[in-house]
C-alpha cells in the first residue's frame, strides 16, 4: 500500500503542539475576520472545566486544524487554513490566565508563556493574524497599554475570560487545556488547500441536535452501557416521537427551562440540551432517562391523541392540535402532571381550552402566536392562578373578538364551525359558504333577482361578507356536491333541509340570505364562539405585543440604517425610552445597582461580572461609583443575558417587558 505524501494528519496534544519552539502560526489574508461571539467562548471554557474534573485519563477532542508549510520566508511558518476561530480563541483565554497570575505564579506563567510567544522574540506573539488586525491582537494577548478606546472581539472575549477565571481556578482550567486534542493536518506545497479545506467543510451530512444529543449521552459509557441505555430509554423515545424527535427535545426543553430555544442555526437545542445536563454519567443517565421516556410517551399521545383512553381528553388534543405544536410545550406539563396524579382531569382540560382559546382569538385580530408558550411554562410554576393570569393577559377581550368577527375572515373554519355546531368529527363535511365567495349571474338570495342585477356595491358588500362567521356553516359533502352553484333558495329545500347539523337545518326557516340576514347570524353565532372559548374571567387584558423580557430575542443586531430595535422598554410600569440591547444592559445594570444591589452582587458573583471592583483590562467601561465599574464591551447576546439574570435574580423579570420596532419584529 502506498502512502501519502502530500498530506500529513497526527493526533497531537493541542497546548504541546502550540507550546512547541517550532510552531509558529499565520493567519492568511483571505481568511475572515476573528468573529467568535461570548457563548462560543462561554461553550469552550465549559468543555474545558469539564475535562478539567475527570480523571487523567479523559481527553476532550477540538477537532482538526488544517495548516501548510510556509517556506517563502527565512523563518518556516504554518499558514492556518482551517481552525484560526478555534486556535485563537485558545489563545485568548491561555493570555487571560496568564495575566490573571502573572504576580503570583511566576513558573506557571512561565508555561503560558511558551504557548503565547515565540522563544526568539518575547515581543511577538506564536499566532499572527494577518496585518489587518495583528497589532490589535498582539496588543491585547501582551496586555499592551495602546488602543484604548477601540471596540474589537479580541478584546471581548479576552475581558469575558478574565471576568470568568479566579486566579485560584488557573491552575484547573490549566490542567483542563493540557487535555484538549486535535487532529494536525498539515499539507505539503504540492498539496490543492482550497479542496481540502472545502472536503473538511462541505461533504456529508452534518448532524441533527437529536443525533448530537444521543451521542452525548451515549458517549462516555461502555459498549455495554451503551446498549442497555439504548434499549431501555433511546428507542422507545424515538418510537413515540419518529420523525418529530427533534422537535420532542425542542418542546421538552421550553417545558423543563421556562425559556425560548432555538430551532435552527448553530445547534441551539443541542446547546441548550448541554447546559440542562452537564453530566451524563451513569448514575446521573439513568434518572433523568426515566423522565424523557416519560415525556416521550406523552409526544407520542400528543401526536396521536387516539392513543389517549380518556375520550374527552383525546377530543381536547385533537383540537388543540389544530393550531399546530407550538403549544405542546405546555400540554406535556400538564398532561403528565394529570397522568402522574398531581393535578385532576379537570384542570387539565380547563389548560387545554385556555390554549385553544389563545389561539383563536389571537389569530382573529391578527396577533402573533410565536413565543408565547415559553412565558406560560413560567406561570404553571406558580400554579393554576398564575396561569390563568398569564394567559388572560395575552388573550384578545370579548369586545376586540367580537369587532372582528363581523368583518374578518374565520380561521379555522372547520374547527370553529365543528365545535360551535356540535360535529365533532368534520371530516365528512364541507365547509358551506351560503352566499358563494364566487357567485354565478344566477345565483340569487331571495330567490327573485340573479347575481347579474346586484349593483356593484351590493355584490362587494356580499363578496366581504362571504368567509365571516354568519356565512359560513357545516353540511355533509354529498349535499353539497348536489347543490353546487344553485340559489340560496335552492340549497335551502334540497340540502340545509336535509342536514344532521341543526345550525345549518335551521336555514330552512330564512326566507331571503343577504348582508342582514349574515349580520344577524354573525351576532348570534359570535355570543356563542365568546363561550365556548372563553379567555380566564380575570381583568387582565392584550398586551399591545410587549414582549417578556425573559422572552426577548438575542439577535447581533440589525440592519444598517435602522435606528432602533425598541420602540421602548417598560419596566416595572415605567417606560424608558431605551432603543437598542446596549442601552437597555447599561440602564437595568445601573437601575440594579441602586434599587437591588443584593441581587445584583449575587449575580455579579456567580457569574463574574459585569460588574468590577477594579477596571481590570483594556475595553469599554462605565463608572457606577467611586469602587464599581460596570464593563460595556461585551455582544449582545451576553447583554440580553445578563439583563435576564439580574432581573431573575432580583425577582423583578416578570415586570419588565419590551416593546420592538417593526424592524425587530420582522427579523
Amino acid at each position: 500500500m502506498s502512502t501519502a505524501t502530500n498530506v500529513e494528519a497526527t493526533a497531537v496534544n493541542t497546548i504541546e503542539w502550540l507550546a512547541e519552539d517550532s510552531t509558529t502560526i499565520v493567519v492568511p489574508v483571505y481568511q475572515r475576520q476573528y468573529r467568535w461571539d461570548i457563548g462560543g467562548c462561554e461553550q469552550l471554557l465549559s468543555d474545558v472545566r469539564a475535562v478539567a474534573r475527570e480523571d487523567e485519563s479523559h481527553r476532550h477532542f477540538i477537532g482538526s486544524i488544517l495548516s501548510a508549510s510556509d517556506d517563502s520566508d527565512a523563518d518556516t511558518e504554518l499558514v492556518l487554513i482551517d481552525g484560526q476561530q478555534r486556535i485563537t480563541t485558545l489563545m485568548l483565554l491561555v493570555a487571560a490566565l496568564r495575566h490573571a497570575l502573572q504576580d503570583s505564579s511566576p513558573e506557571l506563567a512561565a508555561e503560558l508563556d511558551r504557548v503565547l510567544v515565540r522563544p526568539d522574540d518575547p515581543t511577538r506573539t506564536k499566532l499572527r493574524p494577518h496585518d489587518a488586525w495583528a497589532e490589535l491582537y498582539e496588543s491585547v494577548v501582551l496586555e499592551r497599554g495602546d488602543h484604548a478606546d477601540r471596540e474589537s472581539r479580541f478584546d471581548d472575549n479576552y475581558a469575558f475570560f478574565r471576568s470568568q477565571v479566579h486566579v485560584d481556578e488557573v491552575p484547573s482550567i490549566w490542567r483542563g487545556l493540557q487535555r484538549l486534542e486535535h487532529v494536525s493536518i498539515t499539507l505539503a506545497t504540492e498539496a490543492n488547500a482550497q479542496q481540502i479545506f472545502e472536503s473538511l467543510n462541505s461533504t456529508g451530512e452534518p448532524l441533527r441536535d437529536h443525533e448530537l444529543i444521543h451521542n452525548y449521552i451515549l458517549m462516555g459509557l461502555t459498549h455495554a452501557e451503551q446498549l442497555d441505555v439504548e434499549t431501555r430509554f433511546w428507542l422507545p423515545i424515538e418510537r413515540h416521537t419518529g420523525e418529530t424527535i427533534g422537535a420532542f427535545w425542542r418542546h421538552y426543553l421550553v417545558m423543563t427551562t421556562g425559556r425560548e430555544v432555538a430551532a435552527n442555526g448553530e445547534h441551539g437545542v443541542y446547546s441548550a440540551f448541554r447546559r440542562s445536563f452537564p453530566r451524563v454519567d451513569l448514575d446521573h443517565l439513568q434518572a433523568d432517562a426515566e423522565v424523557w421516556r416519560h415525556y416521550a410517551e406523552i409526544y407520542g399521545i400528543l401526536l396521536d391523541p387516539t392513543l389517549e383512553n380518556d375520550s374527552e381528553i383525546a377530543r381536547q388534543l385533537r383540537f388543540v392540535n389544530t393550531f399546530g405544536r407550538a403549544s405542546y410545550p405546555l400540554v406535556l406539563s400538564v398532561y403528565s402532571d394529570h397522568s402522574r396524579g398531581l393535578i385532576g382531569r379537570d384542570e387539565l382540560l380547563e389548560t387545554l381550552e385556555w390554549i385553544q382559546t389563545m389561539y383563536l382569538r389571537r389569530t382573529l385580530v391578527n396577533l402573533p402566536n410565536e413565543r408565547l408558550v415559553a412565558r406560560l411554562c413560567r406561570a404553571r410554576r406558580g400554579g393554576r392562578d398564575a396561569l390563568a393570569r398569564a394567559f388572560a393577559r395575552i388573550t384578545p377581550s370579548d369586545e376586540r373578538v367580537s369587532a372582528v368577527l363581523k368583518y374578518s375572515e374565520l380561521p379555522h373554519p372547520a374547527y370553529v364551525l365543528g365545535r360551535l355546531e356540535g360535529v365533532d368529527d368534520a371530516d365528512d363535511f364541507d365547509v358551506e359558504h351560503i352566499v358563494p365567495t364566487v357567485p354565478s349571474d344566477s345565483w340569487s338570495g331571495d330567490g327573485v333577482r340573479p347575481w347579474i342585477d346586484y349593483s356593484d356595491d351590493e355584490r362587494n358588500a356580499h363578496r366581504a361578507l362571504a368567509p365571516t362567521l354568519g356565512n359560513l356553516t357545516l353540511l355533509e359533502q354529498h349535499l353539497a356536491e348536489r347543490v353546487f352553484g344553485e340559489s340560496f333558495a335552492a340549497k335551502r329545500d334540497s340540502a340545509y333541509a336535509r342536514s344532521s347539523v341543526a345550525e345549518t337545518k335551521a336555514l330552512e326557516a330564512t326566507d331571503t340570505w343577504g348582508t342582514a340576514a349574515i349580520s344577524e347570524r354573525t351576532i348570534r353565532l359570535t355570543a356563542e364562539l365568546l363561550r365556548i372559548w372563553a379567555r380566564p374571567a380575570l381583568p387582565e387584558i392584550d398586551d399591545d405585543g410587549l414582549t417578556p423580557i425573559l422572552d426577548a430575542v438575542r439577535r447581533r443586531g440589525w440592519p444598517a440604517g435602522w435606528e432602533r430595535e425598541f420602540e421602548y422598554v417598560e419596566y416595572r410600569g415605567e417606560r424608558w425610552e431605551v432603543f437598542d440591547v446596549r442601552y437597555l444592559f447599561n440602564r437595568v445594570f445601573r437601575r440594579a445597582w441602586t434599587d437591588t444591589r443584593d441581587a445584583a452582587v449575587t449575580y455579579c458573583a456567580t457569574h463574574g461580572g459585569p460588574i468590577y471592583d477594579d477596571m481590570a483590562w483594556k475595553g469599554q467601561w462605565d463608572q457606577l461609583d467611586e469602587s464599581h465599574h460596570l464593563y460595556m464591551g461585551w455582544d449582545s447576546n451576553y447583554m440580553m443575558n445578563a439583563v435576564q439574570g439580574v432581573l431573575q435574580e432580583a425577582g423583578i423579570a416578570s415586570e419588565v417587558f419590551v416593546k420592538y420596532s417593526y424592524i425587530g419584529n420582522v427579523m
